[in-house]
């Protein structure tokens, strides 16, 4: 680029001056704007050209993607709740109850092709998509890109704020920006060094149906509609795919960014579209995002108003000084990120840019730090993207540039949802879980009156797709979708799970009265209403899918619907085994633990094909995609525990061999999957081979395929195209490799990969209520603290030795183990 080749054509003594002065000029404006190399850093020496290299901040509202031009910098902005569309009717399809008597005569009598086809049937509207909001730009005069030196940008974990900086014709430029939780605003800060050295615009512009204009004081004001309808991208160029509402006060989402110079040096000034500084050394920036929404259950027009309460969330920062702003930034986020620690060693590699590091470690370089810098940057994103208060992280998390994202960029609850979350108790992030368990809630409202609806059920449940507005029926336009994909009702039986992942980690009984366990038992309730005698008399599910895969019968028909595949069976099985344990814990439902355990007795065993894998279905049925990027027979062995290497050895040693069938290939989501599944089998070594495949550097500026997953230059996660799911199920599958529990009982280094015969990890959590570190050497385990949060004894398992532990709430238990 123009900077790495200019750079080498100036003097060593031009350098030196320029460095000299940069260090001046930071040290008296407060430090280095976050871009210095660290173990905790990604940086790069030449500016974003696409959005999978720009660096993502956010406050679990605000989103921001900073590119970090030298004369035109582009921020993007989302905020968490601009999506399109309103609150859904659940009752969508009264013809679809009447279907699902014929689906299942058609499943019993073994006329698969007709059950796909009557199950068509019971489909409802797809899901509304997340929108983006718009882009902020900081267009600097007198910078020639031409003639730019020393350019770097980066992204500082430690105190979630990116930095540029950059010489061009003897003046030195810096920019910090940080989305800050505690203000609810981005953060920019600008210095150039030199008496007036800088002058810039700034200005808005958005893909929505928006207006930008100034105010009298100087302030910037983008403000705008979503649109009331959009339909999904992969439907392509369709008619009426962007649908506005065009009544001055109709439907859609209102939002609104708001700019505001906080304190420069210079002459601020204004044109009817952009604010202008002139002659300044520093500019400090607010930026305030807002929206109308006002609950998945309310129209969006009819909410707050979006550009005054920017205003207000501006007022309130007014007279604050940069350096107050960032300490309570930096304290918010390291009461979170600080929690946890990981070292696996460095190599030179570490002295690299980013995107250089990616490329050389799929070249088969070793880079043990930037497999730990992957693993924080998960923990990062989730800190960023989901705070309580907000909205569940969504595919892309809350960073999307398109008018109709990919997938719409909603919730796939059929795996990506979940993955989402899977980090959030084992990595000591558990208040980041609270939107999704919020989210549940909402889900059963609306899931209560489709379980109902669609199938006759009490209780709730929820299918393939979600959005804001706590869409639950199944999706597919009507009979337009696969069953492959759009019949599929088992979404809140899933995530019912992380209800009682939640309640296992912090172990708060009046949550999981007043929370967890009525959302739990909703979801079975629908469960038993859903299962049906079968011919051999096991209750079973029907029609049932395995989330986008197809069966071949032994006469050739390649099909999806069928009864009771291994994936429902786990999820359902799953739920009963989770609220049998709430109940019991809370002194609740005698009866209905009663109905639960006796349906549980009456389902089918799992099976071991002619082949020695799982069974993916309820027959012995080949897969016309062997190695098909989805795993769900294997929920059983992760995320849940029904599968185990020690409790059942024969079913462990099945997923074993259907693991090996599927292969090490698949998207970014899928890699990071089978790290975690070969975690849970023991295997560091795989588990190790599928990190560092997960890692496999994707050019953003080459054409999308939706296969062959990877990590772009930012490291987020390459489906391909970006979805962040993968991120966190790489963050989780590196936390499996070293620490797994079950309540009561720990497993330490549990899957520890040759790779890293030395390191140490500090904070990870256990199931039971337990802080745990790590220290080991030569491949072995040295020492371990384990801090309880309540007193009662567990078990420490390594390798072939258990210890049990009396343990006391806040007294650090400290296991020493001989080299």
């Amino acid at each position: 680029m123009a900077g790495k080749r200019l750079f080498s054509k100036m003097s060593v003594r031009r350098l030196a001056l320029l460095g000299l002065s940069l260090a001046v000029c930071l040290a008296a404006s407060g430090g280095r704007p976050g871009v210095a190399p660290g173990r905790l850093a990604l940086w790069y020496d030449k500016p974003a050209a696409a959005f999978e290299e720009a660096l993502p901040l956010g406050n679990g509202r605000i989103g921001a993607m900073v590119y970090g031009g030298p004369a035109a910098d582009r921020i993007g902005l989302n905020e968490a709740t601009l999506w399109t569309g309103g609150p859904v009717n659940p009752a969508v399809n009264p013809g679809a109850i009447q279907a699902l008597p014929l689906v299942r005569e058609a499943l019993f009598k073994g006329d698969y092709r007709k059950a796909d086809e009557l199950t068509k049937r019971m489909q409802g509207r797809y899901s509304e998509s997340y929108a983006p909001l718009g882009d902020l730009f900081i267009e600097t005069a007198g910078v020639d890109t031409e003639a730019v030196t020393g350019y770097r940008r980066g992204l500082d974990l430690e105190t979630a704020a990116a930095g540029v900086e950059f010489a061009s014709a003897g003046v030195l430029y810096t920019r910090e920006v940080f989305a800050s939780h505690p203000a609810r605003l981005l953060i920019i800060r600008l210095t150039a060094s030199g008496r007036g050295g800088l002058s810039f615009a700034l200005r808005f512009a958005s893909l929505l149906r928006h207006d930008v204009r100034t105010t009298e004081t100087n302030d910037l004001i983008l403000a705008g509609r979503a649109p009331a309808h959009a339909d999904p991208s992969y439907l392509g160029d369709v008619k009426d795919a962007i649908v506005y509402d065009e009544a001055a006060a109709g439907k859609g989402m209102r939002f609104a960014a708001r700019a505001r110079i906080l304190v420069t040096d210079g002459r601020v000034g204004r044109r009817p579209d952009a604010i202008t500084v002139d002659g300044a050394r520093e500019v400090l920036i607010a930026v305030a995002v807002e929206t109308s929404f006002a609950g998945f259950d309310k129209e969006p027009f009819l909410g707050p108003d979006p550009v005054r309460a920017a205003e207000e969330r501006l007022d309130v920062a007014a007279g604050r000084s940069f350096a107050g702003l960032k300490a309570d930034h930096v304290k918010d986020y390291r009461a979170l990120f600080g929690r946890v620690d990981l070292d696996l060693g460095s190599t030179p590699q570490s002295a690299l840019p980013t995107d250089r590091r990616l490329i050389d470690y799929a070249g088969g370089a070793s880079d043990p730090g930037l497999e730990a810098l992957y693993f924080q940057f998960g923990r990062y994103l989730l800190i960023a993207g989901s705070r309580p208060g907000g909205p569940a992280v969504n595919l892309q998390g809350i960073w999307n540039p398109h008018l109709r994202p990919p997938w719409s960029s909603n919730y796939t609850v059929n795996i990506n949802t979940e993955m989402n979350y899977w980090p959030a108790e084992t990595t000591n992030l558990a208040e980041c879980h609270e939107p999704l368990l919020r989210f549940l809630g909402d889900l059963a409202e609306t899931g209560a009156v489709t379980a109902r609806h669609f199938y006759g059920a009490a209780g709730w449940c929820c299918h393939h797709n979600s959005d804001l507005w706590a869409l639950t029926n199944p999706v597919g336009d009507f009979g337009q979708g696969s069953p492959i994909w759009a019949n599929w009702p088992m979404g809140g039986v899933w995530l019912s799970r992380h209800l009682w992942e939640h309640y296992l980690f912090g172990g708060d009984q009046a949550w999981l009265r007043r929370t967890g366990y009525p959302l739990m038992k909703g979801a079975a309730e629908f469960a038993l209403d859903w299962l049906v005698e079968g011919p051999d008399g096991f209750l079973v599910t029907a029609p049932a899918t395995s989330p986008e895969n197809q069966y071949r019968t032994p006469g050739g028909y390649a099909g999806a619907v069928s009864i009771m595949t291994t994936a429902d069976l786990t999820l359902i099985r799953g739920l009963f085994l989770d609220v049998l344990e709430a109940s019991g814990v809370l002194g609740l439902d005698a009866d209905f633990r009663a109905r639960v355990r006796g349906a549980l007795d009456r389902l089918p065993p799992y099976k071991v094909g002619r082949l020695g894998n799982l069974q993916e279905w309820y027959e012995d049925w080949d897969d016309p995609e062997p190695q098909h990027r989805h795993v769900s027979h294997l929920i059983g062995l992760f995320p849940d525990h029904q599968i185990d290497l020690n409790a059942t050895p024969a079913l462990a040693a099945a997923a074993r061999r259907s693991l090996e069938f599927r292969g090490d290939g698949g998207t970014g989501w899928s890699k990071a999957w089978k790290i975690n599944l070969w975690a849970r089998l023991g295997d560091g070594d795989h588990a190790y081979r599928m990190l560092r495949t997960h890692l496999q550097f994707v050019d953003p500026t080459g054409r999308t395929e939706y296969k062959g997953g990877g990590t772009y230059p930012n490291l987020f996660d390459a489906h391909p195209p970006f979805q962040i799911d993968g991120n966190f199920g790489g963050t989780s599958g590196v936390a499996e490799m070293l620490l797994q529990s079950r309540p009561g009982e720990i497993s330490l280094l549990p899957a520890l990969p040759a790779a890293w015969p030395a390191g140490s990890v500090r904070g990870l959590r256990a199931r039971g209520g337990y802080t745990v570190d790590e220290t080991w050497r030569n491949g072995k385990l040295v020492e371990a603290v384990i801090r309880p949060d309540r007193d009662g004894p567990f078990r420490i398992g390594y390798g072939k030795e258990m210890r049990r532990v009396a343990g006391r709430a806040g007294r650090a238990a400290r296991i020493v183990f001989p080299t």
